[in-house]
């Protein structure tokens, strides 16, 4: 099996793991996470955290803001995996229940997601994500 294939099945449980993240369960994530450093995220509300120790901590942390029953969804535009480097960029679609939050909220965010074989196991490096503006709409 090419590391292309491998990489499409471990995109399964990427999914898997993004599906229970928005309804506030992060453990999943931790089993396709980096724990071994360089690791970056770069969130839908901007800035940036740096290693791996504080990009899973910011991680559980962000999961606690979701509730069960939310969903999610990638449209994968392009992904490849080499040797040792993978990646995918596209779209997350979620409907997302936010504690403290009586509706439902849409979100579509713009992802691109880099991932490092650690062993025989693609592990995520690094997460940009930010929301998909409006064609139309300019952000202020």
């Amino acid at each position: 099996m090419s590391q292309h294939q491998d990489f499409q099945s471990f995109m399964k449980a990427r999914q898997h793991a993004a599906s229970a993240y928005v309804s506030g369960n992060a453990a999943p994530l931790s089993r396709v996470v980096a724990h071994a450093s360089p690791a970056t995220f770069m969130g839908p509300g901007g800035g940036a955290v740096q290693g791996a120790d504080a990009v899973w901590s910011r991680y559980e942390h962000d999961a606690q803001l979701f509730e069960p029953g939310s969903t999610s969804e990638f449209e994968i535009l392009d992904m490849a995996a080499g040797d040792t480097v993978a990646y995918w960029t596209g779209y997350q679609k979620a409907q997302a229940h936010m504690k403290g939050q009586a509706k439902t909220i849409p979100m579509t965010l713009r992802v691109t997601e880099v991932f490092r074989l650690e062993g025989d196991a693609w592990k995520l490096v690094h997460r940009h994500a930010d929301p998909l503006a409006e064609p139309g709409k300019k952000k202020h």
